[in-house]
């Protein structure tokens, strides 16, 4: 038994040296979007903090294009020593099933290191819409098919998934106006050319000023940032639930030991007073987790995800 263990400490040693030394260089975290969105932001932050900790710069690249799969295949295939770290969110897990012939795989080609932040989306009509509640949408959606427009971010977006899963969970029928970015189609919803749209917090604004109406938050339990807002899984959708997330992977193959120094920094950080501020000014909640459960939320999502996309017929066009 003692030479057993004293075998197992010589195999760690050399890891765990490995770990205590990183970062001796500037790290880089890759973002698959084009800079001045909140996942930047976010994204500069974090990176700012985790600078300071270090001692040693932590660089954002933006690589964005095609649905942000140009950057997920850069960071999937670039060195697994901990130098590069990757930015994702639900497009990661959506594209496997949208798009053919990727390089990498959403959960194989990635090692999960933390939650970063998440955001429920906005149930928001227009106020012309004769709906006070999500259950009123769907009561004149049934009596009126295809008559009740949605708006999306584009095909294969987050909000064109989170209108599929509503049309699925209550067998209304909806007729769906793809937009090209989440601007466009607000500026759609505003202008009464489509009925309602799951917006992300961009649309808190709006509704603020009385330019839309929420109807109800896509969580399973209340945001703490929209504390009494409705759920839509309580007023006609049992079940319902979509997520607008973000966390931190790393290349499979990065060690451990390196996995869990910056889980255990990006905790730290999340619980920054100035970044729950900044984060909560944007809409999101910060919030770190465990690789493990990071990794068990990924499955999870690409799980419904995927019978959304399927089931729906959802294609990129």
């Amino acid at each position: 038994m003692i030479v057993r263990l004293l075998l197992a400490v010589c195999f760690f040693v050399p890891v765990h040296a490995n770990a205590q030394a990183y970062p001796n260089k500037p790290v880089r975290i890759i973002i698959p979007f084009s800079p001045g969105g909140s996942a930047d932001a976010q994204a500069r932050l974090l990176g700012q903090k985790l600078g300071e900790q270090w001692g040693q710069s932590v660089l954002i690249e933006s690589k964005p294009g095609a649905g942000t799969t140009i950057g997920a295949a850069f960071a999937a295939s670039s060195a697994p020593d901990g130098y590069t770290l990757y930015l994702a969110g639900a497009s990661l897990l959506i594209s496997s099933s949208l798009y053919k012939n990727l390089t990498y795989d959403p959960l194989k080609s990635f090692a999960p290191v933390s939650m970063l932040a998440s955001s429920p989306y906005v149930l928001a009509v227009h106020p012309a819409v004769k709906a006070t509640t999500v259950k009123e949408l769907i009561d004149l959606a049934k009596a009126n098919p295809k008559s009740v427009s949605y708006a999306s971010a584009g095909n294969g977006s987050g909000s064109h998934l989170a209108g599929e899963l509503f049309r699925m969970l209550t067998g209304a029928e909806f007729l769906h106006v793809p937009y090209k970015g989440q601007a466009p189609a607000l500026v759609a919803l505003t202008g009464g050319e489509i009925n309602f749209l799951f917006a992300d917090v961009a649309v808190l604004p709006l509704l603020q000023a009385g330019k839309l109406r929420a109807l109800g938050e896509t969580g399973l339990k209340r945001s703490p940032l929209l504390p009494v807002m409705p759920l839509v899984t309580d007023s006609g959708a049992p079940g319902y639930e979509m997520i607008n997330w973000g966390a931190i992977l790393a290349p499979a193959g990065t060690p451990r030991p390196i996995v869990l120094q910056v889980n255990a920094a990006i905790n730290s950080v999340v619980q920054n007073a100035e970044v729950r501020q900044r984060f909560n000014a944007q809409g999101f909640e910060p919030m770190g987790s465990t690789p493990e459960a990071l990794g068990a939320l990924l499955a999870s999502e690409q799980a419904k995800y995927a019978r959304v996309i399927r089931e729906s017929g959802m294609k990129i066009e």
